[in-house]
């Protein structure tokens, strides 16, 4: 059987662990636990692996699956059945799934940051109990790329600067702003050092979403937070990571070609110090996020309860109903960052029932979305994760991507199949 094929039955959700040698991840783990609206009723996929007969033999989806090398397809597709307790039975297959197939992972490491973030403020809560994810977070400058935001007590709590605002903000519309200010209250040293306690040590977090060079990225801003009345609550100091980390792929260059300050470059573009997330890292912390239950409890996040029912609301809401006001806008549509599905179309009408809880990634050719599909009418509930690369003139940096051709597309055919697979076994369930 090939290595595509082959399977393998856990008797424990795994924990996310070190990523090692070269091999692709097996297509299907089993992990028991504590455009058009496509046609799927005809499929009769493998035993083995389900997805990978799905996507050759749905039209939607075949054109870019048939091309591998073009558009490094990776998809993640997990199935979850219930229990007689309703405890959640995983059972993921994959496609092309591979860590040293490097793509950029853009936004979708906004999940860890946010996560992470959280977890620092438990931890300082311990020393300075008035600390909360509301607090007045001001950020400093003490070096080169950094950028301050001053303290400011606005009565609208929505627009106040604060770790839980920040957060907001990430989940529900994919800002680099608060990605970049979380990132600065992290620091690199800590932000690596609990990534390697979660048994990720190879996963890289090392760069703002600035034109900030590597030897600027390693230090971050003093930071304070107040209460609303300008009482300082905590300090923290600039701070700079004095060992660069080392990248985990070696030397990584994607393309002919890249464009700087409006000129082309005749050479492939170097990814080497970016951050590396796979896929299979960010669709297990989702996984983590949305299913603490089953999260393993040697390495488990250190969230509250009140801060997964935060995480899980901010994951699944769209900005307009979300409550939060700065994003009350029609620039922010409800499809705006629900790619598995909507494709990011502004017109496309709400699926009633259906629940999608995700995080997404869109850069230098890369389109990302890690997602949990929930159907309150039908339920149905599955993750779907998948990541490809639509950049045909192999040129980085220029602005043309197939995103809107090509990308999102496929991506929402992909979300629309499996949730119509997900639905017809269902209905044989039911006969």
């Amino acid at each position: 059987m090939s290595a595509w094929g082959r399977k393998i039955v856990l008797i424990l959700l795994p924990i996310i662990g070190p990523l090692s040698g070269s091999k692709p991840i097996p297509s299907s783990r089993i992990y028991p636990s504590a455009l058009n609206k496509p046609s799927v009723e005809s499929i009769k996929p493998t035993f083995a692996n389900p997805l990978d007969s799905i996507l050759r033999t749905t039209a939607a989806l075949a054109s870019v699956v048939r091309q591998p090398d073009k558009y490094e397809l990776q998809v993640i597709y997990t199935r979850i059945n219930r229990d007689a307790q309703r405890r959640p039975i995983f059972t993921q297959y994959s496609h092309r799934l591979n860590e040293r197939a490097y793509f950029n992972p853009a936004s979708l490491v906004k999940l860890p940051v946010a996560v992470l973030a959280l977890e620092k403020l438990n931890r300082l809560r311990q020393y300075t109990p008035q600390l909360t994810r509301a607090s007045i977070m001001v950020t400093g400058a003490a070096g080169r790329c950094q950028t301050p935001v001053p303290f400011a007590a606005p009565p609208d709590s929505d627009r106040v600067a604060s770790v839980g605002n920040y957060i907001k903000r990430m989940l529900l519309v994919s800002d680099n702003q608060a990605y970049n200010r979380l990132y600065e209250f992290l620091g690199q040293q800590y932000l690596h050092g609990r990534l390697v306690q979660l048994g990720l040590p190879r996963v890289r977090i090392t760069r703002r979403f600035a034109p900030c060079d590597t030897a600027a990225n390693r230090c971050t801003n003093p930071i304070s937070f107040y209460n609303a009345t300008g009482t300082l609550l905590y300090t923290q100091p600039a701070a700079c990571n004095p060992h660069p980390l080392a990248p985990p792929l070696g030397r990584i260059t994607k393309g002919r070609a890249y464009q700087v300050g409006g000129k082309i470059v005749l050479q492939p573009y170097d990814f080497t110090t970016a951050n590396y997330l796979p896929l299979q890292a960010v669709n297990d912390l989702l996984q983590r996020v949305l299913f603490p239950e089953v999260s393993p409890g040697s390495k488990a996040l250190q969230l509250s309860t009140a801060d997964y029912a935060f995480l899980q609301k901010y994951l699944g809401s769209t900005p307009a109903e979300s409550g939060f006001k700065p994003l009350a806008s029609r620039q922010y549509f409800p499809a705006y960052k629900k790619y598995l599905y909507y494709g990011r179309q502004p017109k496309a009408e709400s699926q009633l029932g259906l629940r999608i809880y995700n995080i997404v990634g869109m850069s230098h050719g890369f389109l990302s979305d890690c997602a949990y599909f929930s159907d309150s009418k039908t339920g149905v509930e599955f993750m779907l994760s998948a990541v490809l690369y639509v950049n045909s003139d192999e040129t980085i940096n220029d602005g043309k991507y197939e995103y809107q051709t090509t990308g999102l597309p496929f991506l929402s055919a992909l979300g629309k199949t499996l949730y119509a697979y997900e639905k017809a076994q269902m209905r044989l369930k039911a006969r």
